[in-house]
């Protein structure tokens, strides 16, 4: 089963929230590597965190570039947190609360409310900054620390197979972050 999915198609300062996946990088507080149930919990938080950002720029951006992108994230990141609940199921796999999942959640609480503070052309510049640095953090650490430490070949395949679509959402935050920028 692994997490395939269909491409749905293709600030400074404020928005990185890839503090709880530089923990991950460096492993677990404990100095230990993730297990697969932390794994787990690690890639559904990550998810949750990109569909309610998704959620927030659908309300609030300016452009419907950025909402587009914004619906994007909700729906890949939504059929993804949906896969990865059914590979955990079918696995026996239940996911675990680790320090970079809630790391990842404290920072996320961060980004929100300082997004919310933001309006208009600042709004989305500030998010798509975020989007770029999110998954660019999250394709580090899953090939660094989440793929390597996958027990599980189901898990580890699934992981890898993920790439491709953080890899687009990357180079799709990228064109309209230098798009926006070039609107100044």
């Amino acid at each position: 089963m692994g997490l395939n999915l269909r491409r749905a198609g293709t600030a400074s300062g404020v928005l990185l929230c890839i503090a709880g996946l530089t923990l991950l990088t460096n492993g677990n507080a404990a100095g230990t590597a993730p297990t697969d149930p932390q794994i787990v919990g690690i890639v559904v938080a990550a998810n949750q965190i990109d569909i309610d950002a998704g959620r927030l720029a659908v309300k609030k951006a300016k452009s419907q570039q950025v909402r587009d992108f914004a619906q994007q994230m909700i729906t890949d990141h939504g059929a993804l947190q949906k896969s990865v609940f059914d590979l955990g199921a079918k696995l026996s796999v239940k996911p675990e609360e680790s320090d970079t999942s809630r790391s990842l959640k404290s920072q996320a609480e961060e980004t929100t409310a300082k997004l919310k503070g933001l309006e208009g052309a600042a709004f989305d510049k500030a998010y798509v900054a975020h989007e770029a640095a999110y998954h660019q953090a999250v394709i580090d650490a899953t090939s660094s620390v989440l793929i390597p430490n996958a027990s599980n070949a189901e898990l580890k395949s699934a992981l890898q197979s993920a790439a491709p679509l953080f890899q687009g959402h990357l180079e799709h935050a990228r064109r309209i972050q230098s798009e926006l920028g070039s609107k100044n």
